[in-house]
């Protein structure tokens, strides 16, 4: 069967996470509190203060373009691109809600931006680029649009076995149907786990001063039923391999997935490991 083309790919990607914008709405506030020391680190990154033009590749929901906003100011303003109109039409709800009037959001391809050469001063992107069919054509297109001595931060996720929130689904859908192996090669949510691959085609695209950490924390929960649902309402990829399995095979793969995360419990709460990359780069003046 021939690969499915980049075109392809990015219109399944789109449908996907269309469909699962009402969860991740659902889930908004959890989220948002859970996933905020690697919004944080993408702003530090990025070195943004007052009055700069930012770009956020991948917004969903509107993070971490939601922070830029509020840390650039009146004078500064925010772009927000995601593929999925339905997750952007969550964060200009948020938008709203905050009132803010210095960022906007619109749906868009980042292998090909819609934006002038030397346009930003600063592009963030959370969880977005390891899904892209052509990472390096999305590299190089955001050295364009940057202005000379601009930064770039992304975070995407580091190997599976640090990953125990992303992999236990995953290994336990495995226990009922087979899969092939990842392609190394393919849009996936481990593409950029290994160590320096990101960090090379930033290179490649001509960034200096490059830096990347694994960067660990956990996602937490009070209870294994709530992880399992989150999962359930937000998780595209991992709702793609659940749909595989039969009703029954969902009923076991449940029990199954619930008292592994229960053994993360920490006193009150249940502690699923994670590990980010966190890669860096400067466009040379």
């Amino acid at each position: 069967m021939a690969s499915p083309s980049p075109e392809q790919v990015i219109e399944s990607q789109r449908q996907d996470w269309n469909r699962v914008a009402g969860g991740w709405e659902k889930w908004d506030r959890f989220f948002d509190e859970q996933m905020a020391f690697l919004n944080h680190r993408l702003v530090a990154d990025t070195r943004l203060r007052s009055g700069m033009r930012v770009l956020d590749l991948g917004s969903g929901t509107g993070y971490p373009a939601l922070l830029a906003a509020q840390t650039v100011g009146p004078t500064g303003n925010v772009v927000g691109v995601d593929l999925a109109a339905q997750m952007l039409d969550a964060a200009k709800r948020k938008t709203s809600s905050l009132k803010l009037s210095n960022i906007t959001f619109q749906t868009g391809d980042v292998t090909s931006l819609p934006f002038a050469k030397v346009s930003f001063d600063a592009v963030t992107t959370r969880f977005c680029l390891m899904f892209l069919p052509e990472i390096p054509k999305a590299v190089a297109e955001i050295a364009r649009v940057l202005k000379p001595n601009a930064w770039v931060a992304a975070a995407v996720w580091s190997a599976p076995d640090k990953n125990p929130y992303l992999k236990i689904p995953i290994d336990i859908i495995k226990q009922f149907i087979e899969l092939p192996p990842p392609d190394p090669s393919a849009p996936g949510i481990f593409r950029l786990a290994k160590p320096g691959d990101l960090a090379s085609m930033l290179q490649h695209a001509g960034f200096a001063d490059i830096s990347e950490q694994e960067f660990l924390g956990d996602v937490r929960f009070s209870a294994a039923e709530d992880y399992f649902s989150s999962l359930m309402d937000i998780a595209a990829p991992i709702q793609n391999l659940w749909t595989k399995l039969t009703s029954p095979q969902q009923g076991e793969a449940r029990q199954r997935i619930l008292e592994t995360a229960g053994q993360y419990r920490k006193e009150s709460i249940v502690a699923l490991p994670i590990a980010v990359r966190m890669v860096a780069g400067r466009k040379p003046g």
